[in-house]
C-alpha cells in the first residue's frame, strides 16, 4: 500500500478511536492519542512505534471486521511502523530493503559473505586455507587485525545508520516539545523495555488469537532479546580480554566470555525457534502480512548465528573448526550488515517512543497536579492557579 494511504488509513483508525475510548487502558498508544484531535504522519509513527502488537484491541473491538468501519488497529500500526522504518532510513536509497527482505534473502546474504569471509581468509593466507597449528587457533585462520578491520568497519557503519535514523524519527515525535527526559522519564521507559510490560495489555499472557492466551510469545521474546545482549557482553569481555590484558582466544568454558556467550546463544536458539514457531499459530488478523518475510529473515539469521556459534565453541579443537569459524563469521557478518535494514530497527524506535511516552504522561500530570491548589487557613478558601 502507498505511504500516503497508509498515512490516511492510519488516520481513520485512530480518529474512530478517538472517539469510542473504550481501549483506554490497554497500553501508552490509547493515552497518547487521546491528547490529539487530527492525526499528522508524525503523530501516527509515533502511535505505530508504541504499539507492541499485543492485540488485545483488536478482539475488544466493536468496529472490527466485518463491522463496515474496518477498525484493525494492530494492522494498521504494522503497517504505519513498516513504514516509518524506510522513511528514516539511512542511506536513503536502501530503504526498499525493508520490502524485499524475505528468508530466501537472508539465507542467500548468509552464503554471499560466507563466500567473502572464504575470499578473506585465502587472501590472507596466500591463496590456501590454513590448517589450525593448535586447537581454537582462530587467529590463525583469520589474522585478528583483518577480524577488527572488517568487523569494525561493518559496526561503525551500522552505528551510524541506526543512529541517523533513530535521530530522524526522535526528531519528528518531539517536533518541538520542551520538556526534555529526566532520570525518572529513562528510568521509566527502560523498565517498559526490559520487561516488555506493554507486550500482553491484560494480563500475564500474551493474545494468539481470539479468547486464546499464552506466555510464550513473551518469553521468546525475552530470550532472544536477553540473549543478543548476552552476546554483544561476551564480544565487548572478550575484547577488553584481549586488547587490555592480552589474553588470546580461546577463552576456557569457564571463562567470562565464554559463559556469557553460551547463555547468550542458548537464548538466541530458544528465542528465534520458538516465535517462528510461533508465526504459524497467531491470527494472521493481528499483524501486516507483507511484513512476514521481514520479520522471519532477521529471526532466521539470528538463529544461524547462535547455531554456528555453538558448533565452533564444540568443534574449536578439531580441524574442522576452520570452516565452522568461516561459517559462523560470515552468518555474523550477514546479521551485521542487515541489522539498520530489518526488524532490529523496531526496538530502537520503539524504545525512542517509550521515552517521549514518559516525558509527555509526566508533564501531563505535573500539569494537572498543579491545577488546583487548597490553601488551608481560617476560610479554608480554594485558589485556582
Amino acid at each position: 500500500m502507498p505511504h500516503a494511504d497508509v498515512i490516511a488509513h492510519g488516520a481513520h483508525v485512530m480518529t474512530v478511536c478517538n472517539a469510542c475510548r473504550y481501549c483506554e487502558q490497554y497500553c501508552p498508544v490509547f493515552p497518547a492519542m487521546e491528547s490529539r484531535l487530527t492525526f499528522a504522519a508524525a503523530d501516527l509513527t509515533y502511535l505505530a512505534n508504541l504499539c507492541h502488537n499485543c492485540g488485545e484491541c483488536l478482539y475488544a473491538c466493536q468496529y472490527a471486521p466485518p463491522h463496515e468501519f474496518g477498525i484493525n488497529v494492530p494492522r494498521a500500526m504494522a503497517e504505519i511502523r513498516a513504514h516509518s522504518y524506510e522513511a528514516y532510513c539511512w542511506p536513503s536509497f536502501l530503504s526498499s530493503a525493508f520490502r524485499h527482505h524475505n528468508l530466501l534473502t537472508g539465507i542467500a546474504l548468509a552464503a554471499g559473505l560466507i563466500a567473502v569471509m572464504i575470499t578473506a581468509v585465502l587472501i590472507a593466507n596466500g591463496g590456501v586455507f590454513p590448517r589450525p597449528v593448535g586447537p581454537g587457533d582462530f587467529y590463525g585462520v583469520l589474522p585478528h587485525d583483518v577480524m577488527v578491520v572488517l568487523f569494525g568497519a561493518v559496526f561503525v557503519f551500522v552505528v551510524v545508520a541506526i543512529g541517523i535514523g533513530v535521530t530522524r524519527f526522535w526528531r519528528d515525535i518531539r517536533r518541538g516539545e520542551a520538556h526534555r527526559p529526566t532520570a525518572a522519564d529513562l528510568s521509566r521507559a527502560l523498565g517498559d523495555v526490559l520487561t516488555l510490560r506493554h507486550l500482553h495489555a491484560n494480563g500475564a499472557d500474551c493474545t494468539s488469537a481470539e479468547e486464546q492466551r499464552a506466555p510464550l510469545r513473551r518469553w521468546f521474546h525475552h530470550c532472544t532479546f536477553y540473549g543478543f545482549l548476552l552476546c554483544c557482553a561476551s564480544t565487548s569481555v572478550a575484547a577488553i580480554y584481549h586488547s587490555v590484558f592480552e589474553w588470546l582466544a580461546p577463552y576456557p568454558f569457564g571463562s567470562l566470555p565464554v559463559l556469557l556467550g553460551m547463555a547468550g546463544g542458548a537464548g538466541l536458539l530458544i528465542g528465534p525457534a520458538g516465535l517462528l514457531m510461533l508465526r504459524t499459530e497467531r491470527d494472521a488478523a493481528l499483524g501486516d502480512p507483507d511484513q512476514r518475510g521481514l520479520d522471519e529473515s532477521f529471526t532466521a539469521l539470528l538463529f544461524v548465528t547462535s547455531l554456528t556459534g555453538f558448533l565452533l565453541l564444540a568443534f574449536r579443537e578439531r580441524a574442522v573448526m576452520s570452516a565452522f569459524l568461516v561459517v559462523h563469521l560470515g552468518a555474523v557478518l550477514a546479521l551485521f550488515v542487515t541489522l539498520p535494514y530489518g526488524k532490529f530497527v523496531h526496538g530502537i524506535y520503539r524504545t525512542a517512543a517509550l521515552i517521549q511516552y514518559a516525558i509527555t504522561s509526566s508533564s501531563s500530570s505535573h500539569r494537572v497536579a498543579g491545577t488546583v491548589t487548597i490553601q488551608e487557613g481560617p476560610a479554608n478558601s480554594t485558589a485556582i492557579r
